[in-house]
């Protein structure tokens, strides 16, 4: 088993930027999927609406493991979902690893582009 943070998408705030890893969770709260589109997709609602009628939740990005599956997970292949989305997560589902997620309800910053790395600078984070 894997762990990471996951923190709820607040009504209104932005599912589209792909910077912004989503994830959907089954009820135990292992990680089904990582996407960098908005999942699930809510049929028949507009899309600024999604967040008031679903639970979203956005990936943090910190891990926690094991000395021994460190050394695991790095010799897995890559796979077509991880190749596809660019997100090396997906490899470990793909190869059958469990990622037990738990919700936080701190904001993390990301630094995913080179906009998010000026702003850090910016406001010396």
């Amino acid at each position: 088993h894997l762990a990471t943070l996951i923190r709820k998408v607040g009504v209104g705030e932005q599912l589209n930027n792909p910077n912004q890893v989503k994830v959907v969770v089954a009820a135990n709260m292992d990680a089904l999927y990582f996407s960098r589109s908005p999942i699930p997709f809510v049929r028949d609602v507009a899309p600024e609406e999604w967040t008031g009628r679903h639970t979203f939740f956005k990936h943090i990005g910190m891990y926690g493991y094991r000395t021994g599956t460190l050394g695991e997970i790095t010799k897995l292949p890559v796979g077509s979902l991880e190749t596809a989305e660019s997100l090396e997560q997906n490899r470990w589902l793909e190869n059958g690893y469990k990622i037990r997620c738990a919700v936080t309800d701190h904001e993390s910053v990301g630094i995913d582009t080179p906009e998010d790395l000026a702003n850090i600078t910016e406001k010396n984070l």
